[in-house]
């Protein structure tokens, strides 16, 4: 083994090496060289990627304290429908609610040509409209009035059985203004009442 030689010898005498055995002897040092290069290369990647993750992971919502809404509903799931129809009770409108629904108008409608049920029958309730009316078809007019037309076999209807259509499709379809609802038969479109009870 060779004694340990000053930096400069050592640099002089490597000099005077042939080019294959100056290369040899640096082999290490680039190996090594290139171990730190990778090695900050990997360092600052990593960096990169944990700064990227740190970003994303800033964005979003920022946590809150619970927020407080009251009591949870209680109750029934769902409240029960009703449908509204215009029958006649002592020659005057009156308006009934049943239970079911939501129907549609022309289901709606039929109902007030099927007539009273029983217990509206014993309280005195009666329909003009006449179970040959339906089905009834519904167009709107240019003005944008709902015009009601019964089925062509009812013929003419008298003016309770017209009133009777009018107020419950205004019921129906939550029209507050009856007069825009017609009803057409036998030719002639009549309006209904200007009011409908409640």
């Amino acid at each position: 083994m060779r004694p340990a030689l000053p930096h400069h010898v050592l640099t002089a005498e490597r000099a005077s090496l042939p080019a294959a055995s100056l290369l040899a002897t640096s082999l290490p040092a680039a190996s090594l060289l290139a171990t730190s290069l990778l090695a900050s290369v990997r360092a600052r990647l990593l960096a990169a990627v944990l700064a990227s993750l740190l970003a994303v992971a800033g964005c979003g919502v920022r946590p809150s304290d619970v927020i407080a809404a009251g009591d949870p509903p209680s109750g029934p799931l769902f409240s029960p429908a009703t449908v509204t129809l215009y029958l006649v009770k002592d020659g005057r409108l009156s308006r009934v609610t049943r239970p079911g629904g939501p129907l549609v108008l022309v289901d709606t409608l039929a109902l007030l040509a099927s007539g009273p049920t029983t217990q509206e029958q014993a309280r005195g309730l009666s329909t003009d409209v006449p179970p040959e009316a339906g089905p009834f078809s519904l167009t709107m007019d240019a003005a944008g009035h709902l015009v009601v037309t019964p089925s062509p076999t009812a013929g003419e209807l008298p003016p309770p059985a017209v009133e009777q259509i009018v107020c419950t499709a205004a019921a129906a379809t939550s029209q507050e203004d009856p007069t825009r609802i017609t009803v057409a038969g036998a030719g002639v479109r009549r309006p209904g009442p200007s009011r409908c009870p409640r």
